[in-house]
């Protein structure tokens, strides 16, 4: 019986959600399976994956073949280096604690990497949200400056109104003096 880690799809249309499950290779991809490893979730920025690390390296192990997927999943988690190592202390190539000591340093390396890459992603959204506000209040600023010329013009042409009938009757006064 050959035994598989594959993805079995979950959630509503155009919204998968994905377990990762331990299934005989003849089973239907949403049907029978042996064992829920974890969630993947493709849909969020990053991608969400839990994992029962232990577990899935115990199929490994034992023989499970994992699809091109999970093999991926698998591998940004770690386990399949951690497979990688557990063989070499089988062989007795190195020891235990050699091999945890260099898990531990490659999780710290891929941990770092991957916080710089989700930074470079939420500082990128927030440049351009950062942008798009800036242009939302020149906007608003020039409107306002707009808004203000007008009601500045608006008061000039009335009282540039009131003027004129003024001076008239000024101009009449100076038009008797003249004539006396």
């Amino acid at each position: 019986m050959a035994v598989k880690i594959r993805l079995a799809k979950r959630g509503r249309k155009k919204a998968p959600l994905y377990d990762i499950v331990v299934a005989d290779a003849r089973s239907p991809r949403d049907g029978k399976f042996i064992e829920k490893l974890g969630q993947y979730n493709p849909q969020s920025t990053p991608a969400g994956i839990t994992l029962k690390d232990e577990r899935a390296l115990y199929w490994l192990m034992v023989g499970a073949e994992p699809t091109d997927t999970t093999r991926k999943i698998l591998s940004v988690k770690g386990i399949l280096f951690k497979k990688h190592l557990q063989i070499g202390v089988d062989k007795g190539a190195i020891t235990q604690e050699v091999a945890d000591a260099r898990f531990e340093s490659w999780s710290k390396d891929k941990q770092e990497k991957r916080e710089s890459r989700i930074a470079k992603l939420t500082e990128g959204k927030d440049a351009i949200k950062k942008a798009a506000f800036e242009v939302e209040r020149k906007k608003r600023t020039d409107m306002e400056a707009a808004k203000q010329k007008a009601e500045a013009e608006a008061a000039a042409a009335a009282a540039a109104a009131e003027a004129p009938t003024e001076e008239a009757p000024a101009a009449e006064s100076t038009e008797e003096t003249a004539e006396a």
